[in-house]
């Protein structure tokens, strides 16, 4: 029995479909993955088996760097936070959540904005720019440069996440002509989108892979503790240091070196103000107990 490597592009109806060397084979996942409470996903790099004129099998799942529950994807490099101007209305609040939740799981955001044709204040889009970029956030105006977008896809595997309402599906659709999503029309009496989930696949595009699910639209932090979540900001892990407490939260704690640049004006104060209430929501979240199976 010949052992390959590959990836796994499609997962439907318990069946995986594995690209390797330019072909896509079927497969399915030998029973003792459930046994070891380890599921398959899309994403993952996987040894299996291909036979002629018969289904393949599943041996082995190689070490992932990072998975998302929605879309359930595997060793994801970027994410695209689709982040709407008008119709939902910006949400610094919300973009931090996307942008804190990534970097949790080592993947690198790009800012993508939509609708910004349709604000009148167009100093907004500049006001982003100088808080984000200066992160290492590409920030993208999605009716000046969508090419710059694209450009960014070669060679990694990305993903979309956004509010719902954003344009997660019709930017899909841009990019992807041939994909025909559903869009899901802003309910005016929810003011949120409607969800249109399907399986997850894998297409090549522009030299990369692209989910062609758009991902989670709500975050609530889970699975970060309140140690990471300092270490989710970028200006917060330049700046930490310099506090004079290793651990220092950034909240009460003399001789801290964030508040003192929050208070220079260094790092944005909009950004503080979201972390100190992510960190509270954290901190009152109940402990999650998981149920004994046995």
């Amino acid at each position: 029995m010949s052992r390959i490597k590959g990836q796994i592009r499609k997962a439907l109806s318990g069946f995986y479909y594995v690209a390797s060397e330019g072909k896509i084979h079927q497969t399915r996942a030998r029973g003792n993955f459930r046994k070891k409470k380890l599921t398959p996903l899309v994403g993952d790099e996987v040894i299996f088996s291909s036979e002629e004129n018969s289904e393949g099998y599943i041996l082995e799942l190689l070490p992932r760097k990072n998975e998302l529950i929605r879309p359930p994807v595997a060793n994801v490099d970027q994410g695209v936070v689709v982040t709407s101007l008008v119709e939902p209305n910006l949400s610094y609040n919300l973009l931090d959540r996307f942008l804190v939740t990534l970097e949790n799981k080592y993947i690198h955001p790009i800012i993508y904005l939509s609708k910004t044709d349709l604000v009148a204040d167009q100093t907004l889009v500049a006001d982003i720019r100088s808080i984000y970029e200066p992160l290492g956030y590409p920030v993208i105006d999605g009716e000046q440069d969508k090419q710059k977008l694209t450009d960014l896809f070669a060679d990694k595997l990305t993903v979309f996440m956004g509010q719902s309402g954003a344009g997660k599906s019709t930017l899909l659709n841009d990019v992807s002509p041939g994909l025909n999503l559903e869009t899901g029309e802003i309910s005016d009496s929810l003011g949120r989108g409607r969800h249109t989930t399907r399986h997850v696949e894998l297409l090549e595009l522009f030299g990369g892979l692209v989910a062609d699910t758009p991902g989670f639209s709500s975050i609530d932090f889970l699975e970060i503790s309140s140690e990471e979540l300092p270490k989710e900001f970028p200006e917060f892990r330049a700046a930490a240091s310099k506090c004079r407490f290793r651990e220092c939260r950034h909240v009460k704690e003399p001789g801290c070196e964030v508040k003192r640049r929050v208070e220079e004006g260094k790092i944005s104060s909009i950004r503080y103000d979201n972390y100190l209430q992510f960190l509270q929501e954290i901190e009152k979240r109940r402990p999650i107990y998981k149920k004994n199976k046995n």
